[in-house]
């Protein structure tokens, strides 16, 4: 049986053992990295608004975060505009949201049609999205984080949550005690295994608008089908598609997901 404990650590292990030679990896140009297997993945060609990465102190991990936003281009400081707060996966964290051209995506988004929004997430505790005896990564997300936003002009009660692989799993367990904190939910390759106790609440989540994203090639498929056999209700949007559990997959489907999300903001 998969644990997602598991897969996720065996992901963690695998991207560790590159970490001496990134920075000639980095020099190396895209047709090398495709020809030996390894992801290059899709930022829309499309410019960046406001980007910001700051440290704030959370008292519910008892520990400084990183704090990103990102700002639609023309949209100056983002004053007034509703939020899509993101939970990442393991591997992870708030820095590397610019990298993942999370700023370029908000615009594209804005730019094909959805109503403008900001693009805003921090990191996680060390259990990821759970709450665990050193902190409350949830009461981070549900308090501190709107209130954050608040401070920096944005409609932070308007907001949406999108996660991907531990962070998708995070925004189940928080949708199921708090069904009304998020507009709609969008998760990418949540990590779900079969028979986790996640999948036995549900039911909370019949009123929340959901979006499920995953790829046939993923080590959490089976999860993720067990996981809509049990929704009370279809998701509104179901995608599976070729892909695996990676970058290239989220990024190939963040702009469908934005354009669902925006909407219901």
């Amino acid at each position: 049986m998969i644990s997602r404990r598991g897969v996720l650590a065996g992901g963690a292990g695998v991207l560790g053992l590159g970490v001496a030679a990134v920075a000639g990896w980095e020099l190396a140009p895209d047709r090398i990295k495709q020809r030996l297997g390894v992801d290059t993945f899709f930022v829309p060609d499309a410019a960046e608004g406001q980007v910001t990465l700051e440290q704030v102190e959370s008292t519910a991990l008892g520990a400084e975060v990183h704090l990103f936003t990102a700002v639609p281009a023309g949209y100056g400081d983002g004053a007034g505009l509703p939020v899509v707060m993101v939970l990442h996966g393991a591997s992870a964290s708030a820095e590397e949201f610019r990298s993942y051209g999370f700023g370029r995506f908000v615009t594209a988004a804005v730019e094909a049609g959805a109503p403008p929004f900001v693009l805003a997430g921090t990191d996680d505790g060390p259990t990821g999205w759970v709450p665990d005896g050193s902190g409350d990564p949830q009461r981070l997300v549900t308090e501190e984080l709107p209130a954050w936003l608040t401070e920096r002009g944005f409609d932070a009660d308007r907001r949406a949550l999108w996660g991907w692989s531990r962070g998708g799993y995070g925004v189940l367990r928080l949708l199921e005690s708090r069904p009304d904190f998020a507009r709609a939910a969008a998760l990418f390759s949540p990590a779900v295994v079969a028979g986790d106790p996640v999948l036995d609440d549900l039911a909370a989540l019949a009123a929340v608008p959901l979006g499920i994203w995953c790829g046939d090639d993923d080590p959490f498929l089976d999860g993720v089908h067990e996981l809509v056999q049990r929704l009370t209700d279809e998701p509104d949007v179901l995608t599976y598609a070729p892909g695996a559990h990676d970058r290239r997959f989220w990024n190939d489907h963040t702009l469908d997901a934005f354009a669902w999300l925006a909407p219901r903001l």
